[in-house]
C-alpha cells in the first residue's frame, strides 16, 4: 500500500497529459493492453496489483467515411487533437479466481482548429486563426469484477479465459467549457465560452456497464495467444451539454451530446523472445470504435461514430514482481461512420467526417505485490 500511495503521489506531480482516437471519442480503456497476453492477470488470493497505463496520440487526418479528405491538409484546416492518458488501476484477489479493479484515469486534451473560431476560409492566413481549446482532470472511473473460467491450480494448464462485468460511473467533467474566437458584424475580435468539442470532453455525464473477456492459450513453445474483448453498454440517451448547432434544410438544431456505447477488441500472438531474461514481444490486430447506435436506450443527440483497426506490434520485460509494456498500435483502417443525425438525410448524401492519428503509442508498468506471488507462474517465461 506503501508504493500504491508514492504512485498515486508520482502520478499526480507528472505533467499534465490522455486518449481518444481523435473526433471519434474512444475513451481510454487499460482491459485491452498487451499485459494480458500472459498470465499477469492470475493473482493469487490477497495478491495486489497495481499499474499505471500511459498513452498518448496526435489527430488530424480527416475521413469521411472510409476515404481520406486530403485536401484538409493541404489547406492547412485539419483539426488537430493531442491527448495524453494515464491510467491507474488497483487489482486486489477476493479468491484465486475472482478479483476486482477499479480504473481512475487522469486525461490531458489540446485541440486546435480553425472552423470553431473564425471558420475554415482559405483567404486568411492559416497560423493566426488556429487556436486552441483544452480540458484536463479526471475521465470516468470504473469498477470491474472478473473470474478466471479455469481452475489456475489445474494440473498442465494450458491458457485460461476471464470474464468481467464492470460499471461506470460519471466522475469525468461532461461539460467542460473553453474560450473560442469570433469576428463581430464590424469585424472586431470576440470571444465567448461555451462547451469544447465532444472528443475533448473528459467523460460522457451518464451511468454505464461494461462487459469484458481477457485470455490467452499456449499454441507451440513460447508462443502464446492473447484476446481480449470490451463492450461499454451507456442505456442513458444524451447528457446536458449543449453540441454546436446545425441545420436541418432551412431550420437549425440545437442538440445535447449523445451518451455513446463504446467498444474494442484485440488479438494476437506473445512469443518468449529471451525467457531467462524476461523479455518477450507480441505482434497483434486491435479494433475500436463508437458505434452508430447504442444496445440499449435511445442514441439521440450529437456524435461521431467510426471505427480504428490497428496492427499492434508490442515489447514486454519483466523482472520478478515488475512488468513493463510498450504496444504501439498502427493505424490500419479507419472509418468515420454515418450517425443517425446523418442518416435522417432523405437524399442519403449528409456524411459527417472525423480526425484520425496515425499511431497511438501506449507504455504501462504494472507491479504485484502480497500473496504467494512466483516469477516461474508467468508461463511466458517458461
Amino acid at each position: 500500500m506503501v508504493f500504491f500511495l508514492l504512485f498515486l503521489v508520482a502520478s499526480a506531480l507528472t505533467p499534465r497529459t490522455l486518449l481518444a482516437q481523435g473526433c471519434v471519442a474512444v475513451r481510454p480503456m487499460s482491459c485491452n493492453s498487451g499485459a494480458h497476453s500472459n498470465q499477469l492477470g492470475l493473482l493469487t488470493k490477497g495478491e495486489w496489483q497495481v499499474s499505471g497505463t500511459y498513452q498518448y496520440y496526435k489527430s488530424f487526418r480527416h475521413f469521411r467515411g472510409d476515404v481520406e479528405e486530403h485536401e484538409r491538409i493541404e489547406l492547412g484546416t485539419q483539426v488537430e487533437n493531442i491527448a495524453h492518458s494515464l491510467d491507474i488501476s488497483l487489482t486486489t484477489a477476493i479468491t484465486d479466481r475472482f478479483s476486482l479493479t477499479i480504473n481512475v484515469p487522469y486525461l490531458n486534451y489540446d485541440r486546435s482548429s480553425l472552423y470553431e473560431h473564425y471558420g475554415n476560409s482559405t483567404n486568411r492566413n492559416p497560423d493566426q486563426l488556429r487556436f486552441h481549446t483544452n480540458s484536463s482532470g479526471i475521465g470516468d472511473m470504473r469498477l470491474t469484477a472478473s473470474y478466471w473460467l479455469i481452475n489456475p491450480h489445474k494440473e498442465n494448464l494450458n491458457g485460461n479465459i476471464a470474464a468481467g462485468l464492470g460499471l461506470k460511473f460519471p466522475t469525468g467533467n461532461a461539460n467542460v467549457q473553453g474560450e473560442f474566437h469570433k469576428l463581430t458584424e464590424d469585424g472586431m475580435d470576440t470571444i465567448i465560452t461555451k462547451p469544447v468539442d465532444q472528443s475533448i470532453q473528459l467523460g460522457d455525464g451518464g451511468w454505464g456497464f461494461s462487459a469484458e473477456l481477457q485470455g490467452f492459450w499456449k499454441v507451440f513453445n513460447r508462443g502464446w495467444l492473447y484476446f481480449t474483448g470490451y463492450y461499454l453498454f451507456n442505456p442513458e440517451s444524451v447528457n446536458g451539454t449543449l453540441s454546436r448547432g446545425y441545420l436541418d434544410g432551412v431550420n437549425p438544431i440545437i442538440a445535447y451530446h449523445s451518451i455513446v456505447d463504446q467498444y474494442a477488441a484485440s488479438i494476437g500472438l506473445n512469443y518468449g523472445l529471451a525467457p531467462k531474461a524476461g523479455l518477450s514481444v507480441s505482434l497483434g490486430g486491435r479494433i475500436e470504435g463508437i458505434p452508430s447506435h447504442d444496445v440499449f436506450g435511445d442514441s439521440n443527440g450529437y456524435r461521431r461514430p467510426g471505427m480504428i483497426v490497428s496492427l499492434e506490434p508490442g515489447l514486454s520485460y519483466m523482472y520478478r514482481h515488475l512488468n513493463l509494456n510498450f504496444n504501439m498500435p498502427i493505424a490500419l483502417y479507419r472509418n468515420r461512420t454515418k450517425s443517425v443525425y446523418d442518416m435522417s438525410d432523405p437524399s442519403g448524401e449528409r456524411h459527417g467526417d472525423a480526425a484520425f492519428a496515425d499511431v497511438l503509442y501506449r507504455v504501462s508498468l504494472v507491479y504485484r505485490f502480497g500473496g504467494k506471488f512466483e516469477q516461474g507462474q508467468l508461463p511466458i517465461l517458461n
